[in-house]
């Protein structure tokens, strides 16, 4: 079986990766120079400050899918403390995405993918990445083991058998051939966060994290990430960042000169301040942070100056609206 195995996945991963040019260096958000020659084993150990999302799938640009997992990685770096600088959606177009996470990776200290991963002809997510950073497709025996393991078929599913070379064999095989830097320690770009799932988080050039896109999927590898990335961060115990609301009745233009003032105040202390009005009610002022000592002893003056009031959540005071006149009986 293993010759039989080993001819299949030679065939499949015969896609030649292309040669990385040359590119400038970025900056990073903090304005810092950085080498796009930046080893991948540096880009796995320095400290998290940023993050990009990048989000495969032809059918959520066409409106077949509403992509719910960059809503969750947000939510998720806010908790951490992570500042998600960057959510882009593209096709499942070869190019595309080799464009998109060579220029990711060289900007952003983490890096998810969603989508692209599965078995059909245009789940080419693991090709496109393997070609940006010129390495080869190898088959990943632990993985497949483990898909043999914990893979159920359905019901409706035609007999299957691992020893018979077939269509649906390949396919699943796509699925554990994974870019592979085999001068690295596997362990730390093959991550299986759960024992009852077989598909890893393959992180490829030291901080790109490839996840599928079927949303529990995705929120469970991301959630199993957590304890490898804490060590990480600026705050290891993972406290996240502080967010404040506060509601107010005035429009944007009216609070536009006081939030100017406020928020070129409070910028060297790492604190923002949002303003997202809202139709027909009051609109929302956030203080996004660290410090929390420091945030609490400007919502005083914040509460003042747009003459509003702080709530727990968006629309906490919002004003049911008004029934509509009810035609006379008469």
């Amino acid at each position: 079986m293993f010759s039989r195995l080993s001819q299949i996945t030679r065939h499949l991963s015969a896609a030649s990766p292309i040669r990385t040019p040359k590119r400038p260096a970025f900056s990073n958000a903090s304005g810092v120079a950085r080498s796009i020659m930046a080893s991948a084993d540096d880009r796995n150990s320095r400290t998290i400050h940023t993050a990009a999302c990048l989000i495969i799938g032809d059918e959520v640009l066409g409106g077949k899918t509403v992509d719910t997992n960059s809503s969750y990685l947000a939510k998720w770096c806010f908790s951490l403390g992570i500042n998600l600088r960057r959510v882009e959606v593209i096709e499942d177009v070869e190019s595309e995405i080799i464009e998109a996470v060579r220029r990711l990776s060289d900007r952003y200290d983490f890096v998810v993918t969603s989508g692209g991963i599965g078995p059909t002809h245009d789940d080419i997510t693991y090709e496109s990445i393997a070609k940006a950073f010129n390495l080869p497709l190898v088959l990943h025996e632990q993985a497949l083991e483990r898909m043999k393991r914990l893979s159920k078929p359905r019901p409706s599913q035609p007999p299957f058998d691992w020893d018979t070379d077939s269509p649906a064999l390949r396919a699943r095989l796509r699925m554990v051939i994974f870019p592979t830097d085999k001068t690295r320690d596997l362990d730390k770009q093959f991550i299986f966060p759960h024992d009852d799932l077989w598909v890893p988080v393959n992180v490829v050039n030291g901080n790109v994290h490839i996840l599928p896109g079927v949303p529990r999927l995705f929120e469970r590898l991301l959630d199993g990430l957590k304890p490898v990335i804490l060590p990480r961060l600026t705050d290891p115990d993972g406290k996240g960042l502080i967010r404040v609301l506060v509601s107010t009745p005035l429009s944007e233009s009216a609070a536009a000169d006081f939030l100017t003032q406020l928020a070129a105040k409070v910028e060297p202390h790492g604190v923002k301040v949002g303003s997202y009005p809202r139709w027909q009610q009051n609109g929302i002022v956030t203080l996004v942070g660290r410090n929390q000592e420091y945030i609490e002893s400007i919502v005083p003056e914040l509460i003042e100056g747009v003459h509003g009031r702080r709530v727990t959540v968006e629309g906490e005071d919002d004003v049911p609206p008004e029934e509509e006149a009810k035609p006379s009986s008469d």
